[in-house]
Order: C-alpha cells, then sequence, then structure tokens
C-alpha cells in the first residue's frame, strides 16, 4: 500500500523559533509523536490518515532546539497497534525517552515485558471517533488490568462531548489516567461552562486523573497566539498543579487550520502556569514523578 502523505497533509514546521522562555533543566516535552519514517516502520493498514515521515532524528533536534531533555512519544493512530517505531526511538534516546504504547487484546505478557524494558511506561485509549474504530469498554478494562500489574498508566483521548457517557469507565479504571488535551473543551463557551466543569469536577474527585494542558493550536477557534485557550488551560495548572503535564504534540498530527511554531507554542507556557514554581512542576516534577521514578 502507498505510504504517500495525504494530499491536503500539514507537514510540521521547518524551522521553529528558539523560545524566548528558558525552561527549567530538565524539561520533559510529554507529548510528542514519531512517524516511521514509511519505508523503515510502515504506516498501518487500517490507519485513517497518512502522514509526512517524522522520525526519531528529527524529534531528538527539535527537543535539543527547543530546550527540552526528555520527551514522551505517544503512539500515532497512523500506526495502530505495531508500536515499532515509538519503541525504536525509545531505546535510541538513550533513557532520555518514555513511551505510551496502542495495543489490543492479543498482546502478549511478553511483548509487555519488551515493550516497559524499552522505556513503555502506559498506553493509550482513543474514544475519538473520527480516528479510531469504536472498540467495546471491556476490551479496555481487561487491558488496564494486565498493564496495572507493570506500575503502567492510562493515556485517554477523548472529545468534551462524549465525557459524560465515559465518567464511569473512566472511574472504574484502576490506574493513575492522563487525559489529553484537556478533553478537548470547546473554548467558544464560558469558562465556568457546565461542560468543562463536568471535566474540573472529574479531576476534583478523583486523585488518580490527571490532565496534559496541551494543544492551545488544536482546540483554538481564533488562531495564534492562541488567546481563547489560555483560561482554560491556566485553570487546569492553578487547580490541579501536582497533576498536570504539557508537550508539544509535534509533529502535529491531522491539523488543518494551521501548522504551529514549536518555539511559539514553547512562549505559551507562561500564560498558563505564570510562576517558576508552576513551571517546574508542569515541566519537571511530574513528568519525572510519572515516567522515571
Amino acid at each position: 500500500m502507498s505510504q504517500t502523505m495525504d494530499d491536503d497533509w500539514l507537514v510540521f514546521h521547518p524551522s521553529p523559533k528558539v523560545p524566548d522562555l528558558t525552561l527549567p533543566p530538565g524539561a520533559v516535552d510529554a507529548h510528542c509523536h514519531v512517524f516511521g519514517p514509511g519505508d523503515a516502520f510502515p504506516y498501518a493498514p487500517e490507519r485513517k490518515y497518512t502522514p509526512c515521515d517524522a522520525g526519531k532524528e528529527q524529534l531528538f533536534a527539535l527537543r535539543d532546539h527547543l530546550g527540552f531533555s526528555r520527551n514522551v512519544i505517544v503512539q500515532a493512530t497512523c500506526h495502530g497497534r505495531d508500536n515499532s517505531a515509538m519503541v525504536d526511538a525509545c531505546r535510541a534516546a538513550g533513557g532520555l525517552a518514555r513511551g505510551i504504547a496502542s495495543v489490543g487484546p492479543e498482546v502478549s505478557d511478553a511483548d509487555l515485558a519488551d515493550m516497559h524494558a524499552a522505556g513503555v511506561r502506559g498506553v493509550r485509549f482513543n474514544f475519538v471517533k473520527r480516528l479510531v474504530d469504536d472498540t467495546p469498554k471491556q476490551v479496555f478494562q481487561d487491558i488496564a488490568a494486565r498493564i496495572a500489574k507493570l506500575g503502567w498508566h492510562i493515556v485517554v483521548y477523548f472529545e468534551a462531548a462524549d465525557l459524560e457517557d465515559l465518567i464511569p469507565f473512566l472511574e472504574g479504571l484502576p490506574t493513575i489516567i492522563v487525559v489529553d488535551h484537556m478533553g478537548r473543551p470547546d473554548v467558544s463557551k464560558p469558562l465556568d461552562h457546565p461542560d468543562f466543569g463536568r471535566f474540573l469536577d472529574l479531576m476534583a474527585r478523583n486523585e488518580n486523573i490527571w490532565s496534559k494542558v496541551t494543544c492551545p493550536e488544536r482546540l483554538s477557534l481564533q488562531g495564534p497566539p492562541y488567546d481563547d485557550v489560555v483560561p482554560f488551560a491556566a485553570e487546569v495548572v492553578r487547580r490541579f498543579p501536582d497533576r498536570v503535564l504539557w508537550g508539544t504534540d509535534w509533529p502535529h498530527p491531522n491539523m488543518k487550520s494551521h501548522m504551529p511554531d514549536d518555539g511559539a507554542l514553547v512562549d505559551f507556557i507562561p500564560r498558563i502556569a505564570p510562576t517558576p514554581e508552576l513551571q517546574q512542576k508542569l515541566l519537571v516534577d511530574n513528568p519525572m514523578r510519572l515516567y522515571w521514578a
């Protein structure tokens, strides 16, 4: 099958700025991906999109350019359940990367052990219907029980409209749960809207639920500099400073409106974590506790 990227695919920024923000020593980019390259790590036949190649060498170069020390590499849906590209990147990073895998019920204990040795520390459950096919909740629950024995956690990706139906499932999971991109709030609604309140209440009730305050470029209706996203992310950081993570989302899969400058995204951080203490927790203390403890 052809590995040629989709005609409307937006390629990652070719020359991001050096951030104005000096990151604290040991900062972690806690949400990023690798795509292929397709000739070495073919994209999944069942994929919903075909991206540009964006391999580990480019990711590590960006890490150094922006001033990060480490990465958490999340399995991209274009690779399906073949985690080879992500695992290869983790191994190549020499201890400076951790991984989040995508697995199905067919995964063996030996496979999980191999991934753990490579640096994988969690699995991702994707509930975004335009990206993945529907999977019965029992499948996820069975996987959760198995990976809990390894001390792994679960990353969940869903859209705000689906949260209410997911709450009983999420509250029944046996591990730490990290929610991608604040559950994708509708930033056209006010901060005190019941939809976002439902997400904040979920975090308040469950101390095992964390959030990535990521992807203003994905959530914004206004575009750069993403003023409309600031209040939402800042509120999550303010209320839950010990349970938040941040990442670039490089190479920004399925962006349609524009391709962000990753250096400018780093400069978004002080707007949502305005003090050095909050930045230290967001970028160093929290990801190190979760992924490298």
